[in-house]
């Protein structure tokens, strides 16, 4: 690490991005020299335990020390720390376990708490073990720090001091069982994305009320979105704290990351996400994650959220969105009146959403034309929570509602029709499993050829493989339909022993139900790709959508 001249600390702890420590501090005040003292531990007591750095004084960088500084820095009136939770939010490489075994250390060593409790958390024990090696290393680097406690390094890892036997560190998981109880002056929880649940800080955050001072560290790269994510709720609220509009003078939010409409591939975005790039962030590192992103589409997710911090859609993404916005294409509706087309059909439950997909085979291109019908029900109660989406799209027309709270299949059976008036449908694909049986029955009865589509690996296979080459090779045309967009962006494929794949949506909580249809409608059309099909000029209208 760098050891070039810093501000003075009261301009360093103003560094941690879009924070303001003054904003909210109340009768808090700020003591640099506790804060000094807190950043001279580091450099002259601590050292770096792996890499080219193992066994060099641990220096930090600035943003390092703005967090250190606040922690340790801020007073309350009686002398008590004022900050009591943080979270550290970083993408991964960028030193975040060197600082929480720093931080753990510091507090072990300095804050002579009377039996202080003090754990490195996370979902697994081995997970858990990556915080216990970085605090062991560096007492074992250190006289001072080995000639002052115990280090115990059988399964149950433990740091005893000699000063108070009842002063410790240990090391808690998730996975394990029966472990509470206890009264935690401090803990480092570390990977906050991988919790499977919120049990764990719950634990330990509660169990913290009978301390006088306790910090409860949060460490993490970004989560994707899945319902319950206790990573996506703490940074939500840190985020909300960073901006004034929750006031919470206790938590200290740190939080390094890209915004969702940065662009990627600029070299700005990455240093804005990662403070330590080109310093513990390897450049070589980096740019080969950033090739494999660029060059396989399931490595993009895991590129944004794992090397920038951005919170995607799901963990692995199945389709590159570049790729998906190059095959906006040309789709007029009203132009493809009559033409030939097959369907894919997805009534999901009574109450959800319920898709519709025509796929115009022209030429070599296939072009989609989708309607989606959903309960006016659940587009108000989604207003009500501030997701207005659903609303914004029945007001373009790209969505229709039925009353009440279940879907009307009486109406998206009627719609069905008059689109079979409009264009030449030749086959409707639906699941033959699950809630489109009945209607299924019906719409064969009013004509139409309705085929049962099974929705597992040897059905979806391959309509799913001739999906992603039209995406990819620019034959598919979607007309930047933002439904559909979104469905896209959300999709992830299971894939099989076999590498045989299908679409699923088992990591990610937003809705594919269009893109299933539209893998179905592919499907069919590629079945029946001998007959005889209509075909237009290679330029139509572009469709306002």
């Amino acid at each position: 690490m760098t050891t070039k001249a810093t501000p003075p600390l009261t301009e360093i702890i103003r560094l941690l991005p879009g924070y303001d420590p003054y904003r909210d501090k109340g009768d808090c005040k700020f003591d640099p020299v506790a804060g000094q003292f807190a950043i001279d531990f580091f450099h002259e007591v601590l050292t770096h335990v792996k890499t080219e750095w193992a066994k060099k004084p641990l220096f930090l960088e600035p943003w390092q020390q703005a967090i250190v500084a606040n922690l340790w820095g801020w007073k309350q009136p009686d002398g008590l720390r004022r900050y009591r939770q943080a979270l550290i939010f970083v993408p991964r490489k960028n030193a975040k376990t060197t600082l929480a075994g720093g931080l753990v250390n510091l507090a072990l060593f300095t804050d002579f708490e009377p039996g202080a409790e003090i754990y490195g958390a996370a979902s697994t024990h081995k997970q858990a073990c990556y915080v216990w090696d970085v605090v062991r290393g560096q007492i074992r680097n250190s006289s001072v720090l080995a000639s002052r406690c115990r280090c115990y390094d059988g399964q149950d890892k433990s740091i005893v001091l000699n000063s108070d036997p009842l002063s410790t560190y240990r090391v808690v998981s998730s996975d394990a069982e029966g472990q509470w109880g206890g009264s935690p002056h401090m803990a480092a929880l570390d990977e906050l994305h991988v919790q499977p649940t919120r049990k764990l800080y719950d634990a330990l955050t509660s169990g913290s009320g009978s301390r006088s001072q306790p910090l409860i560290l949060m460490l993490t790269t970004s989560d994707y979105e899945r319902p319950d994510s206790i990573c996506n709720i703490q940074h939500e609220y840190a985020s909300h704290v960073r901006d004034g509009i929750v006031t919470d003078p206790q938590f200290l939010p740190v939080i390094y990351e890209a915004d969702k409409d940065d662009d990627w591939h600029d070299e700005a975005v990455w240093r804005k996400a990662n403070p330590n790039f080109r310093i513990s962030v390897k450049e070589d590192y980096f740019m080969r994650e950033y090739r494999q992103a660029c060059a396989m589409s399931p490595q993009e997710n895991r590129f944004k959220r794992l090397n920038l911090n951005v919170r995607t859609e799901q963990a692995v993404r199945w389709l590159s969105m570049d790729l998906w916005d190059q095959c906006r294409g040309d789709v007029n509706p009203v132009a493809l009146y009559k033409q030939t087309c097959y369907a894919g059909l997805d009534l999901a439950s009574t109450s959800d959403l319920t898709a519709f997909v025509l796929v115009f085979p022209i030429n070599e291109r296939r072009l989609l034309v989708p309607m989606f019908w959903i309960p006016e029900d659940v587009v108000q109660e989604r207003a009500r929570k501030g997701k207005r989406d659903y609303a914004e799209w029945v007001k373009m027309g790209l969505m229709k509602t039925t009353p009440g709270n279940m879907t009307d299949y009486a109406v998206v059976r009627r719609d069905i029709n008059e689109f079979g008036k409009q264009y030449g449908i030749r086959q409707i694909a639906a699941d033959r499993l699950f809630q489109g049986a009945q209607l299924s029955m019906e719409l064969a009865g009013d004509g139409f050829n309705v085929f049962a589509h099974g929705q597992g690996f040897l059905s979806m296979a391959a309509p799913t493989l001739e999906f992603e080459t039209l995406v990819k090779s620019g034959r598919l045309e979607h007309g930047g339909h933002p439904i559909l967009r979104w469905m896209a962006a959300n999709a992830s494929v299971e894939i099989d022993p076999a590498g045989c794949m299908k679409p699923t949506k088992k990591e990610s909580s937003g809705k594919i139900d269009g893109i299933v249809c539209a893998v179905m409608g592919v499907g069919r059309a590629a079945a029946h790709a001998g007959e005889q099909q209509v075909t237009l000029p290679k330029t139509v209208k572009v469709a306002t959508w």
